[in-house]
């Protein structure tokens, strides 16, 4: 299985993620837990695993962290 890295990275939303998420002063479980009740399966430890860029993000979760954070999801991406 080939290893896709961006700038040493597995994502390029972790540090967006982590940014918006302390904007909205949540923590890593809290995060979690709202993602959960989005029908997003997800624990405190995966959120830190994407914030570090140590895990890939699934297309359906930057859409539902995007809206969980109310952030648009081409910022989450870098492209705003």
């Amino acid at each position: 299985m080939k290893k896709f890295l961006y700038h040493g990275k597995k994502n390029i939303c972790g540090d967006r993620i982590r940014m918006a998420r302390l904007g909205k002063r949540l923590s890593q479980t809290d995060l979690a837990r709202l993602l959960q009740l989005e029908g997003v399966p997800m624990e405190r430890d995966v959120i830190s695993r994407m914030e570090m860029g140590d895990r890939l993000v699934t297309d359906y979760e930057v859409v539902t962290i995007a809206e969980v954070l109310d952030v648009p999801v081409l910022w989450l991406l870098g492209k705003e």
